[in-house]
């Protein structure tokens, strides 16, 4: 048996699997260690892919080769694009998936993917050498022998579930959990933490009266995550959204005293965007209903999930809320609801590279960095499994500025202010959103992936047809054109004609005026692929914008070029504040543009530290 890996990562999870595939592309001979190779990206949760912000998320990890948009697009029941009435900065993609589909495509692919090994093996603890990891051994008495290894966990780490007064030791699903690695982590000195997650009751479809709730069907415009998905993706399955109502939360009130969350028998913190029933109703006191969306799980199954409904209350409470709830009165529960305690680390021991500190060449991604969701464990899975093949090669580390990808946004946060509860990613946290959108990610990343060696040559043709195609559009929009080639196209969209000769980009300015509208009228368009389409309108449409941005950008940039020692003892700065020289002195940033966005940190530090910086070039 082979017992030598390049690479070892530990976990089949979103994040396991999209770190253990870059690692293989790259070149690297990798093994993939799971508790159960059933369990490989499986959906513990919701049966979803992407949504707000995660769908950028999801765009992104494809720009840069990694696996989930293309796997969510093959495994699609149902997508939408979610926003639609807002800017094209809050666009999201959201796939209704299959879940047990998508858990066998994955690991179906990682099976057939070159350089790399998938094992069911329980990792007990990790073995470290004289420069750092040295190899993993589980439970088993077994050991592996790597000079990089990637933790990702999940949500695995010493869980537990919880139903009312029923506790289990368990992963998730009724999965096996990791028993053993938590105890080794804090010998080792990482620091490690409590969190919470929590899932809704699953219920039969053929015991709901779908009648009674709103369908929700999806998009019309064929929609996809991957540049690599040609055909259009599945589109037929039904969500339906109802309500829960005052009798819904009068059961619920009433029995407040049987939720664990509120009688002390949960001591993980949970996430605050995305709480159990029992905690909207109390938390949200003044509104009389909350949406409740019955989603399928799958193609093969006639189970529903009940997305809005997360709670641990005891099964028999669970039973009176589900049958409170419009079209749902004699609905038949298949799985109870739980919450999930975990162990996980805090984030602050990580470099923006996801290397931990104190451990040279130990990574970690994923929800053990405290992270919700499965788009955010698949990209940080993604960027650990680029770290550590550079880390192999002796190569600088691979980090996205906030400017540059959400995924860069959510590290940056996670490595430099740590997370007090779940960290979830929005389009509220990123500052440069209008810069970070959806229809560009391949244009912003695609570039970098293949300089990393993950984006293969099929996904940069694709890019490079996409750079040829807005060349043309921008030619073609710069043609002036008399007033008259444009009265249909007015008339039809209720605008009023240009007085003189208009370019089509001058007239794509107007607000009302949009390139699916003059596609009709323009034949030269219709060659153009929709995504491209939609990309070349919206850098129109928000030129000036984007131009400020871009300043903003490059002032940004000038700080980062301010790199930080990784030797500075900040205690020994006169000047800093106490609690700045203890930040400081915690998060060792890279940059002087990540110091200044550490809590506690002043602008007066940062001067300090500007300072400093140059008296010692002196």
């Amino acid at each position: 048996m082979d017992k030598y890996f390049d690479a070892i990562v530990v976990g089949a999870g979103h994040a396991g699997v999209e770190a253990a595939h870059a690692l293989a592309v790259c070149g690297k001979k990798t093994l993939l260690l799971s508790l159960s190779l059933d369990s490989v990206s499986f959906m513990a949760c919701n049966p979803n892919v992407g949504g707000s912000a995660k769908g950028h998320l999801v765009k992104e990890v494809d720009a840069l080769g990694g696996l989930m948009g293309e796997i969510a697009d093959r495994a699609s029941l149902q997508i939408r694009m979610l926003n639609l009435s807002n800017g094209p900065a809050v666009h999201s993609l959201r796939a209704q998936v299959d879940k047990s589909y998508y858990h066998r495509l994955m690991k179906s692919r990682l099976e057939s993917t070159v350089n790399l090994t998938l094992k069911q093996a329980d990792v007990s603890s990790l073995i470290i050498g004289e420069n750092g990891i040295a190899g993993v051994c589980t439970a088993m008495g077994d050991s592996y022998y790597s000079s990089t290894v990637i933790l990702a966990t999940g949500v695995y780490l010493n869980s537990k579930i919880i139903t009312g007064n029923y506790q289990k030791n368990s992963g998730p699903n009724g999965f096996s959990r990791s028993e053993l690695l938590t105890a080794n982590l804090v010998d080792l000195g990482l620091p490690i933490r409590r969190f919470k997650t929590g899932t809704p009751p699953r219920v039969l479809g053929r015991s709901v009266d779908f009648s009674k709730m709103t369908v929700q069907s999806g998009d019309i415009d064929s929609y996809k995550f991957s540049s690599l998905t040609e055909a259009p993706v599945r589109n037929d399955h039904a969500c339906y959204l109802t309500y829960t109502n005052s009798t819904t939360h009068e059961i619920i009130i009433a029995n407040l005293d049987k939720a664990p969350l509120y009688n002390g028998s949960i001591s993980g913190i949970g996430p605050r965007y995305c709480p159990s029933i029992e905690d909207k109703v109390v938390r949200f006191a003044d509104k009389d209903r909350h949406q409740i969306f019955i989603e399928p799980e799958g193609a093969d199954t006639n189970e529903m999930y009940v997305q809005g409904l997360s709670t641990s209350l005891p099964f028999d409470i669970q039973e009176q809320i589900v049958s409170s709830i419009q079209g749902l009165e004699h609905a038949v529960i298949t799985r109870y609801g739980y919450a999930i305690e975990y162990d996980c680390l805090d984030p602050l021991a990580l470099y923006p590279t996801l290397q931990v500190k104190s451990i040279a060449g130990l990574f970690s991604a994923g929800q053990i960095n405290g992270s919700s969701g499965y788009e955010e464990a698949a990209s940080q899975g993604l960027i650990a499994g680029i770290n550590a093949s550079k880390y192999l090669d002796n190569k600088p580390g691979f980090v996205l500025r906030r400017d540059e990808a959400y995924i860069g946004v959510m590290i940056d946060d996670l490595v430099t202010n740590g997370t007090n509860e779940p960290y979830r990613m929005m389009t509220s946290r990123a500052e440069y959103r209008l810069h970070l959108r959806q229809d560009n990610a391949d244009l912003r990343l695609t570039e970098l992936g293949r300089e990393a060696g993950t984006v293969d040559n099929a996904r940069y043709q694709r890019l490079e047809r996409k750079r040829e195609e807005l060349v043309k559009l921008a030619s073609l929009a710069a043609q002036n054109y008399e007033p008259n080639r444009f009265v249909s196209l007015c008339q039809d969209i209720g605008e009023s004609l240009p007085k003189s000769g208009i370019s089509l980009k001058e007239l794509l300015q107007r607000p009302n005026v949009q390139i699916k509208d003059a596609i009709k009228y323009f034949d030269e368009l219709k060659v153009f692929r929709p995504d491209t389409l939609q990309y070349f309108q919206n850098e129109i449409k928000y030129e000036g914008y984007l131009l400020k941005q871009e300043k903003t950008i490059e002032e940004s940039k000038r700080m980062l070029e301010h790199l930080l020692p990784s030797d500075i003892d900040y205690l020994k700065i006169s000047g800093l504040r106490l609690e700045a020289r203890q930040k400081l002195n915690m998060v060792k940033p890279l940059t002087l543009q990540q110091a200044s966005r550490i809590s506690g940190v002043t602008p007066a530090d940062i001067t300090v530290l500007i300072l400093n910086i140059k008296k010692k070039l002196k």
